[in-house]
């Protein structure tokens, strides 16, 4: 609210700053970016103590129980694509999870990609 007492947003808008607070401002994981259809599977049960841990965090740790992939863990867990592989990154960089890579992420080299633009020009 501003000092007149008139509101900024109205309450459909909710939190605004959330997802920035949970990635502590954030918008890039710190490891290696998860590709939507890699699979992330808990290294165990979750640790004992998660007190450290965001809520969030813990979270993911038990969808991860069984392995899902990242974008499957987006939509259960109700926050956007980037906030989640944020979080994914930091579970993996704690150690507690394990990502599977989706094969085939290499990206074709110039000259490959130049044939098949001028195949489908010839067509």
């Amino acid at each position: 609210m501003t000092s007149g007492g008139e509101m900024w947003l109205d309450r459909d808008a909710g939190p605004v700053v959330r997802h920035y607070a949970l990635t502590a401002g954030r918008t890039r994981p710190r490891g290696e970016k998860l590709d939507l259809i890699d699979v992330v599977t808990a290294v165990s049960e979750p640790p004992a103590d998660t007190r450290a841990l965001q809520p969030e965090h813990r979270r993911l740790i038990e969808l991860c129980q069984t392995p899902a992939a990242v974008a499957e863990l987006a939509s259960e867990i109700d926050l956007p694509l980037g906030v989640v592989r944020i979080l994914l990154g930091d579970l993996q960089e704690k150690g507690l999870v394990r990502v599977a890579r989706a094969p085939g992420r290499e990206i074709p080299q110039s000259d490959v990609l130049k044939s098949v633009l001028e195949g489908l020009r010839a067509l």
